[in-house]
C-alpha cells in the first residue's frame, strides 16, 4: 500500500471529479439497452485516464479484450497504435464488422513476442477468464520493460459483481444464473462458473505485489472521484465498495 501511495504522486494530468463519477454511473445504467453509448462514454474516459500515466502519441497498445472496437477508435484519436485481442466472434463482429487491428485469441495466451508493445490495456474482462493470474502474467510479458499495464475489473462483492444476474449473484452464483434464466427464459450473457467468476480485488493485487515482472504504480476504484479512492486500501471494504478496481502498473 505504501508503495503505491508514494508512485501515485506521478499521477498529474488526471484528477477524477464527482461530475465525472456521476456521468459514469448513469451511463453505466444504460450498459444494457444502450450499449454504443455506454462503451463510447468508457473508452473515451479511459482514454483520458490512461493518458494521466503515459502520453498515447505514438505508442503501441494492445487491448485485452478489445471487442467491438469501440475503445479501437479512442486510442487512435489519441494517436496510438491500436491492436486488440478477443476470443469471442460475436463481440469481435458486434457492430457489424471486424476491426482491423483486432485478433481472436485469449487474454491468457497472447499471441504476442515478449516486451512488443508499449502499453498493455484490459477493461472488464480479468472476472471472465477462469485463470486470472495467467492473463495478468500474459498481458506483463507482452509489454516492453517500462511500460504500462492497465487492468481494470469488477470484483464479484461489488453492486454489479454478478453483472447483469445481480444483486441476487449476493445468494451465489449459480443462483443467480438459475433465478436469470427462470425469469428471462434464457442465459444470461455473463454465465457464473462458464463466463463469470468470482474475482476479487485483493487477489489480483496480492499478485501484483508478489510478482517479479511489474511494480505498482497506483491502485484505485475506477469510478469514484479522487476523494473517494482511499476506499481501494481497506481490504474487505474495496470489494464492496470500489464497484470496478484499476490496476496501473509498470513493467520492470
Amino acid at each position: 500500500m505504501l508503495q503505491s501511495v508514494a508512485m501515485s504522486s506521478e499521477v498529474v494530468r488526471f484528477r477524477p471529479t464527482l461530475r465525472r463519477s456521476v456521468e459514469l454511473f448513469r451511463g453505466f445504467r444504460l450498459e444494457q439497452s444502450d450499449p454504443d453509448y455506454f462503451y463510447q462514454l468508457l473508452a473515451d474516459d479511459s482514454v483520458r485516464q490512461l493518458s494521466g500515466y503515459t502520453d498515447l502519441d505514438n505508442k503501441i497498445i494492445l487491448d485485452v479484450g478489445g471487442g467491438p472496437g469501440y475503445f479501437a477508435e479512442a486510442f487512435r484519436k489519441a494517436g496510438a497504435t491500436y491492436f486488440g485481442v478477443d476470443p469471442d466472434v460475436g463481440e469481435l463482429a458486434a457492430r457489424g464488422g471486424v476491426d482491423g487491428g483486432m485478433v481472436r485469441a485469449s487474454g491468457m495466451a497472447l499471441p504476442f513476442r515478449d516486451g512488443c508493445v508499449d502499453i498493455c490495456y484490459s477493461s472488464n474482462v480479468l472476472e471472465h477468464v477462469v485463470r486470472p493470474e495467467l492473463m495478468l502474467s500474459e498481458m506483463a510479458r507482452v509489454t516492453r520493460p517500462g511500460g504500462i499495464v492497465f487492468v481494470s475489473f469488477t470484483p464479484w462483492l461489488s453492486p454489479w459483481g454478478g453483472h447483469e444476474t445481480a444483486p441476487w449473484h449476493f445468494l451465489g452464483g449459480h443462483y443467480a444464473r438459475r433465478r436469470y434464466l427462470r425469469r428471462q427464459g434464457k442465459e444470461p450473457k455473463n454465465s457464473f462458473g462458464t463466463s463469470l467468476f468470482a474475482m476479487s480485488g485483493g487477489r489480483a493485487i496480492g499478485w501484483a505485489r508478489r510478482s517479479a515482472q511489474v511494480e505498482i504504480v497506483h491502485l484505485l476504484p475506477r469510478y469514484h472521484p479522487w476523494w473517494a479512492q482511499w476506499v481501494i486500501h481497506v481490504p474487505g471494504a474495496r470489494e464492496i465498495l470500489s464497484w470496478n478496481v484499476v490496476l496501473v502498473l509498470r513493467r520492470r
